[in-house]
């Protein structure tokens, strides 16, 4: 029987942790309306500042409703303003401590490459570490759970977005999982309409509206597969279709570090933590099958 199509995605409730706030906001911010936006900004630029307010005095300071300022907080997974006041006080004091990381400029045309060099490496870490901060475990379990047990898996990616649907399969099929990675929306097609309940379908898509991702991603859902979408965009259409979401984060986009290149870097971390998860639970197939294909190729390392 054809699933319902989900028309809400629900966040992770986090505890007080600092670092999972900032993650958030930055992970967020690009989908939420534009007054939850400056509430969501208001409070990542100055949390010291709107730990001392009021519900109250945080919708006058960012122009909008108490509505909009818990239903924010909500959104960034507090269950009320009194847990996210907490949060900012934490993340005030880190800051005040000196433990966050400064924000870099933009890499400019005439930097040196060692200026590159340390400003990408200072994204790359900022990256990972919101998108560790902001990953839900539980989805994360879960999908780890479907694909230990899948008969087949497809994932779906273009663009960036395909090189890592094809990084994921070839780590699947090193231990002994049947994974085929899809670029081509009518290949990708064809095969998810042959997709039933015991198999599981991975949409990899930054912007969670590429279109020649979702449409596989919906015939998979619609014929009774477990679904599970990657993205930086957890409201976005892909959700819809997702029994489970992993949301990953970027990077700030600038002329010469295109999204793509920060979304990349975020969404192989994903998918690592889903691998390393899938080889955990299937350790005693796993095992031999990764020390076949190393014995298999051994000679042409030589």
């Amino acid at each position: 029987m054809p699933k319902a199509v989900k028309e809400t995605f629900s966040p992770r409730t986090f505890g007080p942790d600092p670092a999972a706030l900032a993650a958030k906001v930055r992970t967020l911010a690009p989908s939420l309306t534009r007054s939850m936006r400056r509430v969501a900004e208001a409070v990542a630029n100055d949390p010291a500042g709107c730990a001392a307010l009021t519900v109250t005095g945080l919708a006058e300071l960012t122009g909008t409703s108490e509505a909009t300022v818990v239903r924010t907080a909500r959104l960034l997974g507090y269950p009320g303003y009194r847990d996210l006041r907490l949060a900012l006080a934490g993340l005030a004091a880190q800051q005040r401590s000196g433990r966050a990381p400064s924000i870099t400029t933009d890499i400019a045309v005439d930097d040196p490459l060692a200026d590159v060099v340390a400003k990408l490496a200072h994204d790359e870490r900022q990256t990972l570490a919101d998108t560790a901060a902001a990953l839900d475990t539980a989805q994360l379990e879960a999908a780890v759970t479907a694909a230990a047990a899948a008969r087949r898996i497809d994932v779906y990616g273009v663009g960036a977005s395909g090189l890592v649907a094809q990084d994921l399969t070839q780590k699947l099929l090193r231990i002994g999982l049947i994974a085929h990675a899809h670029s081509d929306t009518h290949l990708a097609v064809t095969n998810a309409v042959q997709l039933a309940s015991g198999d599981l379908a991975i949409a990899i898509t930054h912007s969670g509206a590429t279109r020649d991702v979702i449409e596989p991603l919906r015939a998979a859902f619609e014929r009774g597969a477990t679904t599970v979408a990657v993205t930086g965009r957890p409201k976005s259409a892909v959700t819809q279709y997702a029994d489970h979401v992993l949301a990953t984060s970027t990077a700030r986009e600038s002329e010469l570090r295109p999204a793509a290149m920060s979304s990349r870097t975020s969404q192989l971390l994903v998918v690592d933590c889903l691998f390393v998860g899938v080889a955990q639970r299937t350790y005693a197939t796993a095992a031999p099958a990764l020390a076949a294909s190393y014995e298999a190729l051994a000679h042409r390392h030589r």
